[in-house]
């Protein structure tokens, strides 16, 4: 089916080249905060159509995301400091662990309600995070140069 004069293959094909310079765009500007915001909206977005793809039936999608989903919350486990970040990361380590083990849970009982809950868990530490983002920006924002 073409519309315009491009077929569907093609602008499909267009329009994930032009979200990939997107995001990596975004991840060579990004501050640190702005890059854990990234993991997070990330992993929102692939858990948001693992959902679609479990109502559709289509399993082979849907594991994949998921998948994609668990490592990018790892990633966010993997960034905790729990050297100074004390009990608030290990609470996070812990609660980005559960999050992990739901998403496998869903995955394999094909249970979307698993994957609600950990929207509606990472919503909550999305939340925080941006709540946060000035006051972190502020600390990691680099020192002007001495005259």
């Amino acid at each position: 089916m073409e519309y315009g004069g491009v077929s569907a293959f093609a602008r499909n094909h267009k329009l994930a080249a032009y979200q990939s310079v997107s995001v990596h765009g975004g991840v060579a500007i990004a501050d640190p905060h702005g890059l854990v915001l990234m993991l997070m909206d990330g992993a929102v977005e692939r858990m948001n159509t693992a959902r679609g793809c479990m109502e559709r039936g289509d399993v082979v999608r849907k594991a994949k995301l998921l998948h994609s989903c668990i490592s990018l919350i790892a990633e966010l486990r993997g960034c905790l400091d729990m050297v100074r970040g004390g009990a608030i990361a290990q609470n996070l380590s812990d609660l980005y662990d559960y999050m992990m083990r739901q998403l496998l849970r869903a995955n394999v009982d094909n249970n979307p309600a698993l994957i609600a809950e950990v929207l509606s868990l990472l919503a909550e530490i999305r939340s925080a995070w941006v709540a946060i983002g000035p006051e972190v920006r502020q600390m990691t924002r680099p020192l002007p140069p001495s005259a």
